[in-house]
């Protein structure tokens, strides 16, 4: 039997080529205006959750709060930049008179940057991967709100590069216990039984319900360690 190899129509493989080539440049565009910026905002903590959470939800009043004081502790707030839990925080950087910074992401479906991000410190990206390398380099802190899966991700993210030591530990707070539950008790339960991460690997995490525990736990941190970009 011939083996057959499958290629790309010959037709489009010039204009692809020449596509991925100009993609590059404007990949390393986003991250020389990243780290350009970013660089100069001081400590910040970043504070995540989902996009769909509305002004009445208790969450949402959490996030502003969380946010008014964790920058009353001189940190500022970096969110995505987009509507719901990402605006509330920005509301209570705004409200602390603390840096409010918004890194968001071109999508159809959502608005653009809301109006509590310092406009001196917004950036737009393309590329969900840029976006999240500036999350992961600047922000000396996590504050996870109830999200989708953009939220999973950007957690999962932070803490598979502090569990294989590809940056230091942060403090990362998971709140909302009430959300959170199943997802550890499945970490406990099913991920710690079939070996797939070790006992300590929940030890990378706190849940609380508390604004102030979660300010807390940031701020404990940092009084035995000087916050640095993470890598």
């Amino acid at each position: 039997m011939s083996k057959e190899t499958r290629e790309f129509p010959k037709q489009n493989q010039s204009s692809g080529y020449d596509r991925d080539i100009w993609n590059i440049f404007k990949v390393m565009g986003e991250f020389v205006e990243g780290y350009d910026k970013l660089f100069q905002i001081g400590p910040c903590i970043s504070i995540f959750g989902s996009a769909r959470t509305t002004p009445d939800n208790e969450y949402y009043e959490k996030a502003v709060e969380t946010a008014d004081k964790i920058t009353r502790k001189g940190f500022g707030v970096i969110t995505g930049g987009g509507p719901g839990i990402m605006e509330a925080a920005n509301k209570g950087a705004e409200q602390g008179n603390g840096k409010s910074v918004g890194l968001g992401i071109s999508l159809p479906f959502e608005q653009g940057i809301n109006q509590h991000v310092d406009p001196d410190l917004s950036i737009n990206f393309n590329y969900f991967f840029v976006r999240k390398v500036m999350f992961v380099k600047y922000a000396q802190g996590f504050i996870v709100f109830p999200g989708g899966f953009g939220t999973l991700d950007e957690l999962f993210e932070s803490l598979t590069l502090i569990q294989t030591r590809k940056i230091d530990q942060i403090p990362i707070v998971l709140f909302g216990s009430e959300y959170w539950e199943g997802l550890v008790d499945w970490m406990e339960k099913t991920m710690k039984e079939w070996g797939t991460i070790s006992d300590k690997d929940t030890k990378l995490f706190h849940v609380t319900d508390s604004t102030d525990e979660a300010v807390d736990i940031i701020c404990d941190f940092y009084s035995q360690k000087e916050p640095m970009p993470n890598f």
